[in-house]
């Protein structure tokens, strides 16, 4: 698998974000993401309530209020900003609930004739998601300390990291569906380094607003078509054709 397969895709999965299904799913992505971040915010502000006094005495100064306001405000625009971070693992969290849809759709139209797959368990799913969310939520906090100590450097190691993680969760979760675990976590570590590669691909635009939100989505078409890739199959073939 070259960097064009890895190319192509994304091309292909990024050509279909029109597809009615795909559509569903975004939105439903959509509301995930926007439910998380709220959530993780909510969490902010309840740590402000409790810890923050409503009023603080200062020498010369006198009584000061208001500061539970003012660190709410703040708290809001630093969660804009730990967004770039935490998008990350709400694009894990997405894979396990939404990633069998996205799969179907690109089998239906790029790869006709294809057995039906054995869908991941609903409880594998939830608690692979959870552990990758959990893993994840820790390595893009120290990813963002690395970043305020080291600059720009914090970025790559950023991306390298979660490249490796959201490749490593994508291939295997939709090579599960028409593999024993074993098999797929194989064939995963087999091609570890160009899914990284591929990866990147993923990290990166999971670090800017707004298209970050459409990023899970194309995420899990393009692993979807790069573990088809990696069977032999081009996009358009019937289950018997292959490279």
């Amino acid at each position: 698998m070259g960097a064009g397969v890895i190319l192509s895709s994304y091309a292909h999965a990024i050509g279909q974000l029109r597809d009615p299904q795909f559509r569903r799913v975004i939105w439903f992505g959509v509301a995930l993401a926007v439910a998380l971040l709220f959530a993780m915010y909510a969490l902010v502000l309840l740590a402000v309530q409790i810890f923050v006094p409503g009023t603080l005495t200062l020498p010369l100064a006198g009584e000061v209020s208001g500061l539970q306001t003012l660190l709410s405000i703040g708290s809001l625009l630093v969660m804009l900003g730990l967004s770039v971070f935490l998008m990350v693992p709400v694009a894990s969290a997405f894979t396990g609930l939404f990633l069998e849809d996205v799969a179907n759709a690109v089998e239906l139209k790029y790869y006709p004739g294809l057995p039906a797959p054995t869908p991941v368990p609903l409880a594998t799913a939830l608690t692979d998601s959870l552990r990758y969310f959990g893993l994840l939520v820790a390595l893009n906090l120290l990813g963002m300390v690395v970043f305020v100590f080291s600059g720009g450097l914090g970025f790559v190691v950023f991306w390298g990291i979660n490249a490796w993680l959201l490749a490593r969760e994508y291939f295997t979760m939709v090579a599960l569906r028409r593999h024993p675990a074993a098999e797929a976590r194989a064939l995963q570590q087999r091609h570890r380094w160009r899914l990284w590669f591929a990866g990147m691909w993923l990290a990166v635009p999971l670090s800017i607003p707004i298209l970050n939100l459409l990023m899970p989505v194309v995420g899990a078409a393009a692993f979807t078509h790069m573990y088809h890739r990696v069977q032999g199959r081009k996009p358009g073939s019937s289950a018997t054709e292959h490279l």
